[in-house]
């Protein structure tokens, strides 16, 4: 499995898995336990989950899914904006452990930013991390502007993510945004890096340009898609998948090895940003 180094020095797998709707059905719990527990096998330790997700239900269903196997997962929660005040942070980050069925996160960001100053945010998760209940903070839905803003308080170099909507239909951050964290050393992490709505992901995968670069390399344009993710230095892909023939595809377009011909064929399919562009989210 490819990694990346996080800026304290710890290892973060570049291929791991999303909970964006788990937990909402619960005749699906079982089917989103055994996927996770596939992706595990298949080597992608890292889960990324929120308390917003189903209200707790996708961390209780990641919970059951890394029982007896915590070593082995490399997991993120994400706190709410209106928790992330110094008391709040951490009452959300306890319960946050509850549902997760551990005693601490690797990873824990703040989900977008809210009324809260950040600095307070800044001082509770570094309480929380001299308290052994997570390793790293970093955020979520940061902008260059709240980047620049936040690495410039105290604690904030010690930024270890910013979780960003980002996928070749979706490349407004390739202005700013990602050349700034590169330069900082600070790893993007790429959610819905398929696309997230149903209709907008079924045009991106039916891009007739996608679709022939995949059919060159014997694959299905969703993987070419995680593929052009991959191969960037610097960015982390967290894509979700219940069907286990979707999470086995999702490793495998980690070997996958794009041709400059394909990467020339995608940049005109899906250019790159030609100004800044603000922040999308999802």
């Amino acid at each position: 499995m490819k990694t990346l180094l996080l800026p304290s020095g710890r290892p973060i797998a570049a291929l791991g898995q999303g909970t964006w709707f788990m937990g909402e059905d619960p005749a699906q719990k079982e089917r989103e336990i055994h996927a996770l527990r596939l992706g595990l096998d298949l080597g992608m330790s890292l889960i990324d989950t929120a308390e917003m997700y189903a209200d707790g239900g996708s961390e209780e269903v990641v919970g059951a899914a890394i029982a007896g196997r915590r070593d082995q997962v490399f997991l993120v929660s994400k706190v709410y904006p209106h928790n992330a005040d110094r008391h709040g942070v951490r009452a959300a980050c306890e319960r946050s452990l509850r549902r997760l069925g551990t005693d601490h996160l690797d990873l824990y960001l703040l989900h977008w930013r809210g009324a809260v100053p950040l600095q307070e945010t800044l001082e509770a998760f570094e309480a929380l991390q001299r308290a052994g209940k997570i390793r790293d903070f970093g955020v979520s839905n940061f902008d260059t502007g709240d980047m620049l803003e936040a690495a410039a308080l105290p604690g904030g170099a010690a930024l270890a993510s910013n979780q960003v909507l980002y996928n070749l239909g979706r490349r407004g951050i390739e202005w700013d945004l990602l050349p700034w964290c590169r330069q900082h050393g600070v790893p993007l992490m790429a959610y819905s890096p398929l696309a997230s709505e149903p209709g907008e992901q079924k045009r991106l995968l039916e891009t007739p340009a996608l679709k022939a670069v995949a059919a060159r390399h014997g694959a299905s344009a969703a993987q070419i898609a995680l593929a052009w993710l991959l191969r960037q230095d610097g960015v982390i892909a967290i894509p979700k998948a219940v069907n286990p023939a979707h999470v086995q595809d999702n490793r495998a377009a980690l070997d996958i090895v794009l041709a400059a011909q394909d990467l020339a064929e995608l940049d005109r399919a899906f250019p790159p940003p030609r100004r800044k562009v603000p922040l999308e989210m999802r």
